[in-house]
């Protein structure tokens, strides 16, 4: 679905304050939101690291027309009704950029909100392909999509696995069950066939029951859509019962709060995630920055920090903060930032590399 661009008459009228004259120029204000609370809390606090870093080094070299940056940080806790009552907020505290959200449930309803006000809004990680093939005009991402993702993943466990039982589990989030399916349907079009397709309730302790399940099955691999804490924990409680199951999932295991959780048990687990930004020779520097602050700048910290970067220059270049003029410049141009260079297709999503496989090896993530 290509989206027409078109200028909003009342985002043109809520637009950053100009200055005439000796009138001072207002801040302006720009937001991150995602699981600052909860369960997925580590990768709130990668997106909260990025986007300060990102105002802090651009009002460093000036600001965005002349004006400074300031950050609204929100906390949707993966939760779309909150997510919903956070976009509310940031629209009420004059925001005109949102660099969030997580997950894609949270996601998906706070776009609409987004766009309905004018405000433009670029997600550093959610990957369900319904954000940009039903979001508006102003809604863009800076990582993949899950059928991007599904079919990486798919096509490896057919190339890989074809002498093992594969379950294929998901957690029921829009983000979960939407991998799962992509990578399931990759792999059946390729001539796999699923030993077993579960679904588990995100948050829960205990997955013995799922465990004994898949012990009995004889299944050799288990690909989870889900994230890294449930994935941890069925890792924990396979080992318990003395099965060498490989885990294979995908970018919502990029926090070492994962190995956390698995310690030795985690050894071994596979997973899709785009080329680690921290290794791009550009963003040397920045990650000594982080680094020298003590902070690992690991899975959306550096996607958090792009996003970011890519709506100032196109803000820069379109002279307006003003959601559907930086709109049509993001559409327009490619962007140097610490992911690379990249630019956006018709439909908001980033034209930059897909998704490679990582290892889990002794508490550090690398590639295949």
């Amino acid at each position: 679905m290509k989206k027409t661009f078109r200028l909003s008459m009342m985002a043109a009228m809520t637009a950053a304050t100009m200055s005439f004259g000796s009138v001072a120029l207002a801040d302006i204000k720009i937001a991150t939101a995602g699981p600052m609370t909860g369960q997925y809390a580590s990768f709130g606090a990668q997106m909260r690291a990025g986007a300060e870093q990102a105002v802090e080094d651009i009002n460093a070299a000036g600001g965005v027309l002349g004006q400074k940056l300031v950050l609204e940080v929100g906390d949707d806790a993966c939760d779309p009704k909150q997510a919903v009552a956070v976009a509310n907020q940031m629209i009420n505290k004059g925001v005109v950029f949102m660099a969030g959200h997580f997950c894609s449930g949270s996601s998906i309803p706070a776009s609409s909100v987004y766009e309905e006000e004018g405000i433009l809004m670029i997600s550093p990680a959610s990957t369900n392909p319904k954000l940009t093939e039903e979001g508006g005009e102003t809604v863009f991402r800076v990582c993949g999509r899950d059928d991007q993702q599904g079919a990486v993943a798919g096509k490896f466990l057919k190339e890989n696995y074809s002498d093992k039982n594969i379950a294929f589990i998901h957690d029921k989030t829009a983000y979960g069950k939407g991998l799962a399916d992509a990578t399931l349907a990759e792999y059946e079009k390729l001539g796999g066939k699923a030993a077993m397709y579960e679904a588990i309730t995100a948050g829960e302790k205990d997955y013995t029951a799922l465990v004994s399940k898949m012990k009995q099955a004889n299944i050799g691999v288990m690909y989870l859509g889900g994230y890294h804490t449930e994935g941890g924990l069925i890792v924990r409680q396979m080992r318990e019962q003395g099965m060498d199951t490989v885990l294979v999932s995908g970018d919502a295991l990029v926090t070492n709060e994962y190995w956390s959780i698995t310690g030795p048990a985690g050894e071994g687990t596979l997973m899709t995630f785009s080329p680690d930004p921290r290794k791009n020779p550009v963003a040397a520097p920045l990650v000594e920055k982080f680094r020298s602050k003590g902070i690992e700048p690991e899975g959306y910290v550096l996607y958090t920090y792009g996003a970011v970067q890519a709506w100032a220059q196109a803000a820069t270049r379109a002279a307006s903060t003003d959601a559907y003029k930086v709109s049509n410049a993001l559409h327009a141009g490619e962007f140097d930032t610490v992911l690379g260079k990249f630019g956006f297709d018709a439909k908001g999503d980033v034209t930059a590399p897909g998704y490679v496989l990582y290892k889990w090896v002794n508490g550090t993530y690398d590639y295949l």
